[in-house]
């Protein structure tokens, strides 16, 4: 079950919940599915986790920007959702 968080450039960016075993990550996707790109969130930037294909290309980087932007506020909703277990501090 997917929880938005935003959208950008036509694409959903949310939680899936039962991902709350995992560290800090978003999926990506034009429709929330459980097998979008994935990008981990950590205490120091944004990396890509998985490259499903549901990202085009021209907007991969696009998107890390705007999620390295928006980095610390994907943090704090996290937090309150999951709480701060999962969070890595590197």
């Amino acid at each position: 079950m997917p929880d938005a968080l935003s959208e950008y450039l036509g694409y959903a960016i949310y939680f899936w919940i039962a991902d709350g075993e995992e560290p800090v990550h978003v999926h990506v996707s034009k429709t929330p599915q459980k097998n979008a790109t994935k990008f981990w969130i950590t205490g120091r930037g944004v990396e890509l986790a998985s490259d499903t294909g549901s990202l085009d290309r021209k907007d991969m980087s696009k998107m890390l920007r705007y999620l390295r932007k928006n980095r610390a506020r994907i943090l704090e909703r996290w937090i309150a959702y999951f709480g701060e277990a999962k969070v890595k501090r590197d």
